[in-house]
């Protein structure tokens, strides 16, 4: 089995059960591609076990069977960024705090190679968001959410939305999420937005802080393409895609729609949605 692996260059309490699973994975004869950052940062406190390695790189060229993120959600996004297209089935091992979009703790990790041989696992496809335009520089997709906000120094700012052709709504907000189903555990719960299955064919659009309490988050089906143009005091806005931002003229256009290809989540035998949300959220 080849494993491409991503983490977190915050593992310091981790090392023993990393350690472990290389040595794991060395033994078996596993082959192992990794994200240069990583492996560096591994360098200099186990040499010995990198033994498995047998690429490195932080270019989405490579093959392999599955991907092993380790850290939290964030390292998730990255490593879906670092496999882009490629739809490589990734396993989320969590090292950080919630961890929604992890399938493992990582108390486990040593165990994970027999663990995939002796039950096998489900794979989750996951939906994006694509930034048609404007034209930007890097991955222009996000697996959490799409944010149009306003500039640091401004009041407010007005976004106006439409579905196709069709007009929705003039949101005057602090700024305007367009989330996955992935995504409606990240920020758009933060602000009040719906958790939603990540099976679901949909996004989510929810406003920050709006202006007028008939402002409510608004589930559309994700075949809809979605243009929105801003006004505001500010001659600038914000735009992140997955928490990565860039500054643009006011006069810009949004224009957003579901990605071409998936993101395919690693579901271990036992794990599911129902169950994370129960134990995420103590929901009992």
């Amino acid at each position: 089995m080849r494993l491409a692996i991503y983490g977190s260059r915050r593992q310091d309490p981790y090392f023993s059960r990393i350690e472990a699973f290389l040595d794991t994975l060395s033994r078996r004869g596993d082959e192992v591609v990794m994200h240069s950052k990583l492996y560096q940062y591994l360098l200099h406190v186990m040499p010995r076990a990198l033994g498995c390695v047998v690429r490195v790189t932080d270019s989405p060229d490579f093959t392999a069977d599955i991907a092993v993120s380790i850290g939290g959600d964030g390292s998730f996004l990255r490593t879906a960024a670092w496999v882009a297209e490629k739809q490589i089935p990734i396993l989320g091992v969590n090292t950080g705090h919630l961890g929604f979009l992890a399938s493992l703790g990582i108390d486990d990790l040593p165990q994970l190679p027999d663990m995939l041989d002796r039950d096998g696992y489900v794979v989750e496809p996951h939906s994006l968001v694509e930034v048609v335009e404007p034209r930007i520089d890097g991955w222009p997709y996000a697996l959490n959410e799409v944010c149009v906000a306003k500039a640091e120094s401004a009041s407010i700012i007005d976004v106006n939305a439409l579905l196709g052709d069709i007009h929705l709504a003039n949101y005057r907000a602090d700024g305007l999420i367009i989330a996955t189903p992935t995504g409606s555990t990240a920020y758009n719960l933060s602000v009040g937005g719906p958790i939603v299955q990540p099976s679901a064919p949909v996004f989510v659009l929810s406003p920050i802080a709006a202006h007028s309490l008939s402002m409510r988050p608004f589930v559309v089906d994700d075949s809809c393409v979605l243009t929105l143009r801003c006004d505001g005091r500010s001659p600038r806005f914000r735009l992140s895609i997955d928490g990565r931002s860039v500054m643009l003229a006011l006069d810009t256009r949004i224009v957003l729609q579901r990605a071409p290809f998936v993101v395919n989540a690693i579901l271990l035998p036992g794990h599911n949605f129902a169950q994370t949300l129960r134990d995420k959220l103590s929901w009992g």
